[in-house]
C-alpha cells in the first residue's frame, strides 16, 4: 500500500467523522457551514488556476464550476439530515467504491479498461460500473428503510451525477493543465497550512477535489427539486 493511498484513507475517514459530528449537532447547521467553507476554499483553488493558463474556454468552464459550488451549497442549506444521507451514500459512496474497485479489479474483466481515456485516464470500467452499482444500491436501501421511493426518487441519480461531476472537474483541470486542484495554492505558506486539512500536502488534491462531485450532484438535484 503506497503512502498516497494511506493518506487518502486517513484524510477521508477524518473528514467523514467531522462531517458526521457536524451533521448531528445544532440541527445540521455546522455541517452546512462546513460544506460552505469547503466550497469557498474550492473557489479560491479554482481561481488560482488562471496563474497557469487563461483562455475564453477556460473562463466558461470556471463560471460553470463556480455555479456548481454556489448552487450546490444552496441545496445543502435547504435539505434535512435524512436527505443528507442520500448525498453521503450516493456521492462519496460512488467515489470510494469506484476508487477501491478500480484498484482491486481494474483491467481484470475488460482488457481495454479505460472508459474516459481523454478526460480521466485512471478510471477503469470495473471501478466505474461497480462504483455506480454500489452507490445506487446504498441509496435504494436507505429509501426502502425510510419508505420514501415516491418522494425521494431523484436521489437515485446521486451515483451517476457524482461520476459526471468528477469527469467535469477532470476535464476542467486538463484544460488548465493542472493535476491537483491545490497544486498552485500549496506553494503559498498560508494556504499550505489550510490544505493540510484535506491531505493536500501529500500531492493528491485539495478542497475542490473533495467536493467536486457533491457540488455537481447537488446542483442538478436543486434544479430537479425546483422544477
Amino acid at each position: 500500500m503506497d503512502k498516497n493511498f494511506k493518506v487518502r484513507v486517513i484524510v477521508g475517514l477524518g473528514i467523514f467523522v467531522v462531517a458526521l459530528l457536524a451533521l448531528y449537532t445544532f440541527d445540521s447547521i455546522p455541517f452546512k457551514i462546513l460544506f460552505g467553507v469547503f466550497a469557498f476554499l474550492s473557489a479560491i483553488e479554482l481561481l488560482s488556476f488562471f496563474k497557469r493558463k487563461s483562455t475564453l474556454y477556460n473562463i466558461l468552464l470556471t463560471i460553470l464550476e463556480l455555479a456548481f459550488l454556489i448552487l450546490g451549497t444552496i441545496f445543502v442549506a435547504r435539505i434535512n439530515v435524512d436527505h443528507f444521507w442520500y448525498i453521503i451514500l450516493g456521492v462519496p459512496g460512488y467515489d470510494v467504491f469506484a476508487y477501491l474497485s478500480g484498484k482491486l479489479f481494474g483491467g481484470k474483466v475488460f482488457k481495454k479498461s479505460r472508459p474516459f481515456p481523454h478526460i480521466s485516464k485512471n478510471k477503469t470500467w470495473e471501478g466505474t460500473i461497480l462504483g455506480l452499482l454500489f452507490a445506487i444500491s446504498l441509496v435504494i436501501i436507505k429509501m426502502a428503510a425510510a419508505g420514501a421511493f415516491a418522494t425521494d426518487w431523484m436521489y437515485l441519480l446521486c451515483g451517476p451525477l457524482a461520476l459526471c461531476g468528477d469527469l467535469f472537474e477532470s476535464h476542467l483541470k486538463r484544460a488548465f493543465n493542472v493535476k491537483d486542484s491545490n497544486e498552485i495554492l500549496i506553494k503559498n505558506k498560508f494556504f499550505a497550512i489550510i490544505e493540510t486539512a484535506v491531505g493536500g500536502s501529500e500531492g493528491h488534491g485539495g478542497f475542490l477535489d473533495r467536493i467536486d462531485s457533491s457540488a455537481f450532484a447537488c446542483t442538478v438535484l436543486l434544479i430537479i427539486s425546483l422544477l
